[in-house]
């Protein structure tokens, strides 16, 4: 069987490369996107009365992964990258059909003429991508207290301490008016530790991620993370 899907709507997002996403929704509470809806589904009635939940569920396509590249078994990171376990019991981007889902913060509706955004937080979305559909997220049916987790049943420990250079101290407050809680983003984005989970020792390595219109670059020593700068990047 075969099914066709149109998309809905875009991301806008924080994160222009994968590189550095958060692994799950919600790991990054202040990790910001936005919703664009797409004729003909950007009129305000499609929405009407989804102000009234906080959080929304997202189902969205795998755009920047490879298509066709799955296989029956995958290595979570959770696991550190050397156990493998079954496709279908991981949340691996590569997929036999390429669907992911997310429950992200509704921060609020903004409508204009012929523009209907939603504004949202704690995404671990890549820029660009497609959404397929969007369903309230009610807390009786969708949370289940006693639910099992497998390898995954708890949130990852934060395993560092960030600190950051004053110059990137300074870059971050100049920063500030423009995104707003950017230090704390950027605090929560790193100690978690973004890393490939079958790193090997970097004794100091400087990593790079695009976030917005800026590359964030740091370095890990030990258990902490030395925030090093914010560089603009040209939009040429």
């Amino acid at each position: 069987m075969t099914y066709e899907l149109k998309a809905i709507g875009v991301i806008h997002s924080c994160f222009k490369e994968k590189f550095g996403i958060p692994r799950q929704p919600g790991l990054v509470p202040e990790a910001a996107a936005t919703l664009e809806l797409l004729p003909p589904y950007n009129c305000p009635e499609i929405v009407r009365g989804i102000e009234q939940f906080s959080h929304i569920w997202l189902l969205f396509v795998f755009h920047g992964s490879p298509q066709n590249r799955w296989q029956p078994l995958v290595r979570p990171p959770r696991l550190g990258g050397n156990q493998r376990i079954g496709l279908f019991a991981s949340r691996t981007t590569f997929r036999p059909n390429p669907i992911g889902m997310s429950a992200v913060k509704l921060e609020r509706v903004e409508s204009g003429v012929d523009r209907l955004l939603l504004h949202l937080k704690g995404v671990d979305l890549l820029d660009g991508t497609p959404v397929v559909d969007i369903k309230p997220y009610i807390p009786y049916a969708d949370s289940i207290p006693n639910a099992e987790g497998g390898f995954a049943q708890n949130a990852p420990p934060c395993k560092h301490t960030v600190t950051f250079t004053d110059e990137a101290a300074t870059r971050c407050h100049e920063l500030s008016h423009q995104y707003p809680h950017l230090r704390i983003m950027i605090e929560q984005l790193l100690q978690s530790d973004p890393r490939p989970a079958y790193k090997e020792e970097d004794k100091g390595r400087v990593y790079g991620m695009h976030l917005w219109d800026f590359d964030l670059r740091w370095r890990v020593i030990g258990n902490q993370v030395e925030v090093l700068e914010l560089v603009m990047v040209s939009s040429q």
